[in-house]
């Protein structure tokens, strides 16, 4: 697991730059999309959404004004004007309608669009040059050099804190712009109404004009201090809360992948321990957080209670000695709570802006390291030849320890290879290497482009048969005669008549059905190379004759050639020469290094 974030600032210089350091990294990770392929329709529904928040502030300001006459209607009991009033009342309420529907509407289909492209963009970037695969090797502890700090949980990230992300990212920022726009609406409404106040001290005569503009100012002041001060502990528990949930929702996942496996050793008290763990961690911080969020909802609705009957406290003298009447009195209150409203917006935002920092942070760190990844120079050269070659080849584990090094090895077309050696050795990390994904890897591999490697636990998607048959490519490159014999090949006839059924293959199948679709795979796209890891290790020796057999022979009609990885004796006459790796010599700089040796 990730560490959370280690400092978080006290209010004054440090939070200002924290705020700066925000302002930034938001800016970074939103200027893609404005200035995407959709740039835009995105700024035209931004530009949309920015005016009708500007409208809603202009029909605050006629409500300002209709309180003034209304309420002065009703104490010099005019009947025509309240009547008058009336009726502007219900088309200023329509207007107010239609622009708040339409910023609702429009707000909701920028974000979704905003929210849609970030998503595409990202999995782009996570699927691209196996970043996946390196970034899963590095939460378990790998040296990869490209990668500062690992990432936990990049679906979370890119289902969940993206979608936060957009969301607070435009709630916040249209909600500062209309504090903004208020406050220098109504502050001067405010300033001219609210009057001077004079006070004697020392024998001298004292008056501040707009003094409930100052008030105004001197309570969301404090009132925002205290808040920062109260409600900080919940950014760094939102952090922890969101990578709790997904830790916990992840493993939920690997019960549910892994079910058969799981029962069949019996491991439901394990993993119901390990689950009752990961939720109570859960409950554990959501309990530290909503406890961080009871002292901050204290502050808050004693703020705003008393926000309420402040401007009155303040005014009512000014109204029971007649200086001013119902109506201004109204207003007043309805300015001092709009320029009040305007200056609390981080007060009553606090929440959303302890999320949004923690959601900001995430998507940032994880940015971080795929650009970290996109920017790393490989180490490990591959090119397309006719036959397989390695140059200077060096394998290390993620933990930085060197399996081999300096390796050269060739095998031409014709050629069919064992590897072997002990377990342990490294012999499926020198086909990650050979297949160019193992990021701990240098040197050369040369290697001809019509090529398979089958893993030894091959991926099937969930859904048609055929789906899980042609994967990586679509079913519809191949005829229904192909996929046929493919299966045939594979010694599956009695999946042939559910090529349109969708299931979880991955589950459904024993380990050798498993292993027999993968093969039907090689005989459906029938490859010059092929790279067998353990690919019939869960066969029955006769159907693992037949299917080597099968697919020797479809390997030297293509002209190309095997390399193998197995145990068995009997798989070893398929192959005209072995590789083992053996316990390298003293002073060779790994921990093996492969002995050729004939059949």
């Amino acid at each position: 697991m990730n560490p959370l974030p280690q400092t978080f600032p006290a209010p004054g210089a440090s939070s200002w730059r924290a705020a700066k350091r925000q302002v930034r990294r938001v800016w970074a990770l939103s200027w893609p999309y404005f200035f995407s392929e959709e740039k835009w329709r995105a700024r035209a529904l931004l530009a949309a959404i920015v005016a009708l928040n500007l409208g809603l502030v202009y029909m605050a300001v006629l409500f300002n004004d209709w309180n003034k006459l209304f309420y002065d209607s009703l104490q010099e009991k005019n009947q025509p004007v309240f009547w008058t009033q009336l009726g502007r009342f219900s088309y200023l309420a329509f207007a107010f309608i239609v622009i708040a529907v339409y910023k609702f509407y429009l707000t909701q289909l920028l974000e979704m669009r905003w929210r849609s492209w970030m998503t595409r963009s990202t999995l782009q970037r996570w699927l691209a040059g196996q970043a996946f695969y390196r970034l899963e090797l590095a939460r378990f502890g790998s040296a990869d050099p490209a990668i500062d700090a690992t990432p936990d949980n990049p679906d979370q990230r890119i289902a969940e804190d993206i979608s936060q992300f957009t969301s607070l990212t435009l709630g916040l920022g249209m909600g500062l712009l209309n504090s903004v726009v208020t406050l220098g609406s109504f502050i001067g409404i405010l300033w001219g109404l609210s009057g001077g106040f004079a006070f004697n001290a020392g024998g001298q005569e004292y008056n501040i004009p707009g003094f409930m503009v100052w008030m105004a100012l001197l309570y969301c002041a404090a009132g925002s201090w205290l808040t920062h001060r109260i409600g900080r502990p919940q950014i760094p528990l939102n952090f922890a809360q969101q990578r709790v949930e997904a830790d916990f929702r992840h493993h939920m996942i690997r019960v549910r992948e892994y079910s058969e496996s799981i029962a069949l050793d019996g491991g439901e008290g394990v993993e119901r321990s390990q689950l009752d763990g990961r939720f109570g961690a859960v409950l554990d911080n959501y309990l530290r957080l909503i406890r961080a969020q009871k002292n901050l909802v204290w502050f808050t609705s004693f703020f705003g209670q008393a926000a309420v009957v402040f401007p009155f406290v303040v005014a009512a003298p000014r109204f029971f000695s007649g200086a001013i009447q119902l109506g201004e009195l109204m207003q007043i209150s309805s300015a001092f709570g709009q320029v009040q409203g305007a200056l609390s917006w981080f007060v009553d935002s606090y929440p959303s802006l302890a999320t949004w920092r923690a959601t900001t942070d995430r998507l940032t760190h994880f940015e971080a390291s795929l650009q970290s990844l996109e920017s790393a120079t490989p180490t490990l050269k591959t090119a397309p030849a006719n036959e397989l070659r390695t140059q200077d080849l060096n394998v290390a584990l993620p933990s930085g320890v060197a399996l081999l090094a300096h390796t050269a090895l060739q095998a031409h077309a014709g050629e069919r290879v064992l590897l072997q050696g002990p377990s342990g050795a490294g012999k499926s990390t020198l086909f990650r290497a050979l297949a160019g994904i193992w990021p701990f890897a240098s040197g050369t591999v040369a290697l001809p482009e019509s090529a398979m490697f089958i893993p030894q636990r091959p991926y099937f998607p969930n859904g048609p048969l055929r789906d899980a048959l042609a994967y990586p490519e679509l079913p519809m490159r191949y005829s229904e005669t192909q996929l046929h014999d493919a299966l045939q090949w594979a010694l599956l006839p009695d999946l042939t008549d559910k090529l349109d059924q969708a299931d979880l293959w991955g589950q459904k199948l024993s380990g050798g059905e498993q292993q027999r679709l993968a093969l039907a795979r090689v005989f459906l796209k029938q490859p010059q190379w092929v790279f067998a890891d353990e690919a019939t290790s869960a066969l029955d020796a006769d159907t693992e004759a037949t299917l080597y057999q099968r697919l020797v022979d479809l390997l030297a009609a293509r002209g190309g050639g095997l390399v193998s990885i197995a145990h068995r004796p009997g798989v070893a006459r398929f192959h005209t020469k072995s590789w083992v790796l053996e316990p390298a010599a003293g002073g060779a700089g790994s921990r093996f290094e492969v002995v050729e040796k004939g059949a």
